[in-house]
This record gives C-alpha cells, structure tokens and sequence, in this order.
C-alpha cells in the first residue's frame, strides 16, 4: 500500500512540485524508489538521448540499487552516466566508500561504459587533499552541466538529523553558495572528511528524489517538507528543477500522517 501527499496543497510547503509517497516498509519503498529510478531515466533517454544521474549511499539508497539490478526495465546502460553525490575521503577498495558499494549492489552486473561513469577521487589517488579531489569533480560537473544542462536525476538518502550527501546542519559545506563540490571535513559521523555537491548542484537537477525510511527520521521529514531552513535541515534544499519526490515508509511519514483515531 502507498499514499501520495502533494506538498504544496496538503501541507502549505513552499516547496512547489514536491510529492511525497508513502509506504508500508523499507521494502516496498526500495521497489517503488527503483521504479522512479527506472521511469526518470528511460524518459530522459527517449527525450534527450542519454541520461545522467547522481547517485547516494546508505543502506536505502544501496537497497535501491540493489532492486534496479533485479527490474532494469528499458533502461539503456550504455547511454546512461552515473555522478556521486558525495564520498568518503578514504583509501580506494575501503568499505565506507559510496563509489564500492554502488558497483557491488548495481554498476558491476550491468553493461555500462565505463568511461561514463565518474567517481570521486580516493584518499590514495592522484589528488593528496580532499579539496583537490573536490576541486576536479567539480570541473567534471560543470563539464557535464555544460553539455547536457542538468543532471535528470539526483538521488538522496537523508540522515537523522537531516544532512544529505555530505551537508550537515550548520555547517560551512550547506551554506555554500557559488561552488558545486566542496570539501567536508570534522563531519559528526564517520568517516570524518568527504567530498560533496553543495546545494547549488542539487538545483541543477531535472528530478530530486529523497529516499528515507525509519522513525528516527520523522521529525526531519516532516521539518524538511514544512519548509524549514536548509541550514537547520539540509534536505529542505533539496529540490529540483521539475519534480521532488520524497519516497519514505510509515516509520518516516509518522510526523506528516494523521493519526487513525
């Protein structure tokens, strides 16, 4: 079972084209996640000709992976290209690192081009700072807003406190204005130093879809959705250019849903 919530006329969100859709459990929430996935980018391609998409970590954002692997669809792998949204500065082949679990729930088992997939620089590769691996994804990202205009698709998880991709509350990377990818250091949840998109690459995106399960989570849905500001709640920036889709389970939406009595 899902329900679907436009935000602007249910809940008075200043968040124009936001939707939220709301199911049973974590399950069925990666199914219907993988769904979208799919559905964005096989309508870019027949659109555009090729797709882009800029993907998230976290145990909702694998487990979507994990389910377009099984339900690929019509999705042409050779004309899609695959961005991250942020990444731990650790060593290549680390476990923490978004970039390896992505290829062992999805990009490893399907005939992408591998010149088409860009992932953030490693602590132990050609760049010794993270301000150096940030500083060249941001020229790939530019390269790609340049050609292609927007990114189609940007995928988000969100944490409890309401950071998405590296963007904490409060902290210098959210309130970042000009730049695309920044640096992230002193983060308050390990791995301490990462690489992200800001805000302002987010809202180059066609598609935003937030993907959140868990009661710990509630109070940030429902601060994000209500408007709250992004510095408080990070993922209340996030939204795109034609759509927001935030796609939770019940545990998440307990704050937006009304009680049964």
């Amino acid at each position: 079972m899902s329900d679907h919530i436009d935000v602007h006329d249910e809940l008075g969100a200043e968040f124009p084209a936001t939707t939220i859709e709301v199911h049973d459990d974590a399950d069925l929430l990666a199914d219907a996640a993988a769904e979208r996935f799919v559905e964005v980018l096989v309508a870019a391609q027949a659109e555009r000709g090729t797709a882009s998409v800029s993907l998230t970590g976290g145990s909702d954002g694998i487990r979507l992976l994990e389910r377009v692997r099984a339900n690929p669809g019509d999705l042409d792998w050779s004309r899609l290209y695959v961005y991250w949204g942020d990444e731990r500065f650790v060593p290549d082949g680390d476990a923490d690192r978004n970039e390896l679990q992505a290829r062992q729930a999805l990009l490893d088992h399907v005939p992408l081009n591998p010149a088409h997939v860009f992932p953030i620089a490693a602590s132990d590769g050609t760049y010794g700072s993270p301000e150096a691996a940030a500083a060249a994804y941001a020229q790939l990202v530019h390269a790609e807003l340049d050609e292609r205009g927007e990114f189609d698709l940007t995928v988000l998880g969100m944490g409890p406190e309401g950071h998405m991709n590296s963007l904490f509350p409060h902290s210098p990377a959210v309130r970042e204005q000009t730049d695309y990818v920044v640096a992230v250091h002193d983060c308050p949840k390990p791995p301490p130093t990462r690489v992200s998109m800001t805000l302002p690459a987010v809202h180059r995106s066609r598609h935003v879809m937030l993907v959140v399960s868990g009661e710990g989570k509630a109070a940030a849905v429902a601060a994000a959705v209500n408007g709250a500001s992004p510095d408080d709640v990070p993922a209340a920036g996030a939204v795109g250019i034609e759509s927001t889709t935030w796609v939770i389970d019940e545990a998440a939406a307990a704050d937006l849903l009304p009680d049964d009595e």
